[in-house]
C-alpha cells in the first residue's frame, strides 16, 4: 500500500479561539509561511459582531503556535481601503517573491468583496499596496516567480451565468491585471460542481508535472492547491 500523501496531524487543532489573546469567536482560513526560524500562521477570526480580521500565530516547528498580542491586519480608516473593508478582512493567502512577502485577502463591504493586496518584509509591519480586482472576486493566490517578466496569479471570479471557476491573470507591476483566461472549472455531477477556487499558492514541480504555463520554464509546471463545493 502506498503511503498517503498527507495525512491529519494527530493532536489537531494547532489553534484555538481560546488561545487568542483578545475577543474572537472563531480561528480558521489560515495561510502558512516559514520566515526565517520561525513559522508565520495568518489566519480569520470572526469577531462576535460577525465580521473578520485578520490574526498572526508563530511557530519554531510549524505545528505550535504562539498568537501574537494584537490583530495583525483590521479594516482600514483611510481611504481608499476603508470604502471596501467596513465589513471586514478575511481568507489571507501569502507568498514569498522577490524578498519579500506578498499578502493577498478578501476586503468586504457593502458593495461586494474585493481582493486586496499588501507586503510585509517581516510581519511586523505591513503595507496596503492595492485594491487588485472589483467585485466580486475572491481566493487570489499569487505565484512566486514571473512568467516572460509578469506576476502571475489565479483567482476565482463569481458568475450568475457559470459555476466558480479558477482563472489566470498577469501584472507587470502586482497593481494593474489583464490577460485572463479560465484555466479549469467545476465538474458537473461531482463534490466540486458548485465552485472551485485557489487554495494556496502553486508549488513549482519536477520536470514533466503538472500544467504549463510559460515558454519560460518548459521543462517545469506547477501544482495548484484547489478547493471545491456542491450543493446539499
Amino acid at each position: 500500500m502506498k503511503p498517503d500523501i498527507v495525512r491529519r496531524y494527530r493532536h489537531n487543532p494547532i489553534l484555538t479561539k481560546a488561545e487568542i489573546p483578545y475577543p474572537v469567536e472563531t480561528v480558521h482560513n489560515a495561510a502558512v509561511v516559514k520566515h526565517e526560524n520561525e513559522y508565520i500562521m495568518l489566519f480569520r477570526s470572526h469577531l462576535r459582531t460577525g465580521r473578520s480580521i485578520i490574526g498572526l500565530a508563530r511557530s519554531p516547528d510549524g505545528f505550535h503556535f504562539t498568537a501574537d498580542p494584537q490583530p495583525f491586519l483590521i479594516p482600514d480608516r483611510d481611504s481608499p481601503f476603508a470604502a471596501y473593508e467596513e465589513f471586514g478582512v478575511e481568507d489571507p493567502r501569502v507568498t514569498r517573491l522577490e524578498g519579500e512577502y506578498i499578502i493577498t485577502y478578501s476586503a468586504y463591504s457593502r458593495n461586494g468583496v474585493r481582493i486586496a493586496l499588501a507586503k510585509t518584509k517581516d510581519f511586523s509591519q505591513v503595507e496596503r499596496v492595492s485594491l487588485i480586482t472589483q467585485a466580486d472576486y475572491r481566493n487570489v493566490v499569487i505565484f512566486p516567480e514571473k512568467f516572460d517578466g509578469l506576476y502571475a496569479r489565479l483567482d476565482r471570479p463569481h458568475s450568475e451565468i457559470a459555476p466558480w471557476s479558477i482563472w489566470i491573470s498577469y501584472s507587470p507591476d502586482l497593481c494593474y491585471w489583464g490577460q485572463s483566461q479560465l484555466i479549469m472549472r467545476p465538474e458537473p455531477y461531482h463534490w466540486d460542481e458548485m465552485k472551485i477556487g485557489p487554495g494556496a499558492p502553486p508549488i513549482k514541480t519536477e520536470p514533466g508535472m503538472a500544467f504549463h504555463l510559460s515558454r519560460s520554464f518548459p521543462n517545469y509546471g506547477w501544482i495548484g492547491l484547489s478547493f471545491g463545493g456542491c450543493s446539499s
